[in-house]
């Protein structure tokens, strides 16, 4: 995927602060939502886990013009509270919180569901995947006094079953139902909880899973747009959910994956 995507510019955002957690590498989905939020004026903090990914982020970050960047590991209570604190010392209050953070391991990521998830890999995934979107959206909207918007990424194995996409899928559709469940308790607050469904691209989560490359053909193949899922699609959805044009939008999972959620039959070519 290029790095060179058209990226509108504007004032969408300007004057939002917020933070985006789960940026690994050029091709994440939640760098390219950070560079469209950016674009728009947002300023944004970001979090990594561990000295490796920084690294590899940090210039991503000096290339918009931030230096905002934060190390937070989600399966760490004290680690979670001083990367919160920190953002709280720094600006106060935000607006917005893009979690992109998921994980199961590789082993599990093939073959039979029934087979290979263990209890341990079961929770790894319910709590990187699940639980932390949970925590962040707590986190988060102690810091959102004026109400705001929090976003997470999830996929359309969380409704259907998709080959080796296993115990990832079952963790999907409980954040999915976080999802639903943070907009309820947060809506009061003037809070939007929404999720994006992204189709399959290539990233580092999509090279995890075993066959994750004839994803991509088939979600082409077969979504009514007979094209891959474009970043700046997925890019535009978040900035639409996260600006003010996304208002009255809550507990909800927008799909954005060319129309391949909604085939049931392939087209066949008429004989």
């Amino acid at each position: 995927m290029s790095d060179d995507w058209n990226m509108p510019s504007g004032e969408l955002m300007k004057g939002k602060r917020g933070i985006v957690m789960g940026v690994a590498n050029q091709n994440s989905i939640a760098w390219g939502i950070a560079k469209q939020l950016a674009a728009q004026g947002a300023e944004i903090a970001f979090t990594y886990q561990g000295e490796s990914l920084e690294r590899r982020v940090r210039p991503l970050v000096e290339s918009i013009g931030m230096d905002f960047m934060i190390p937070a590991d989600v399966t760490d209570d004290e680690s979670m509270d001083a990367a919160f604190a920190a953002v709280k010392e720094k600006w106060g209050k935000i607006d917005f919180l893009v979690h992109s953070i998921a994980f199961a391991g590789k082993d599990e990521l093939q073959g039979s569901m029934v087979a290979n998830t263990t209890r341990e890999g079961f929770r790894r995934a319910m709590d990187i995947s699940v639980y932390s979107f949970i925590d962040c959206s707590r986190r988060a909207s102690e810091m959102m006094p004026d109400g705001g918007s929090i976003i997470c990424m999830t996929y359309l194995g969380a409704e259907r079953t998709v080959p080796s996409y296993n115990v990832m899928g079952v963790a999907k559709a409980a954040l999915e139902a976080s999802t639903r469940y943070a907009a309820r308790d947060l809506g009061k607050q003037g809070i939007r909880v929404n999720a994006i469904s992204a189709g399959a691209m290539r990233t580092l989560s999509l090279a995890g899973i075993r066959g994750g490359k004839s994803l991509m053909g088939t979600g082409r193949e077969w979504s009514l747009l007979k094209e891959d899922t474009k970043m700046e699609g997925v890019a535009g959805a978040a900035l639409y959910l996260l600006s003010d044009l996304g208002q009255s939008i809550a507990g909800e999972v927008m799909h954005v994956d060319a129309g391949f959620h909604v085939v049931g039959v392939p087209d066949t070519p008429e004989e």
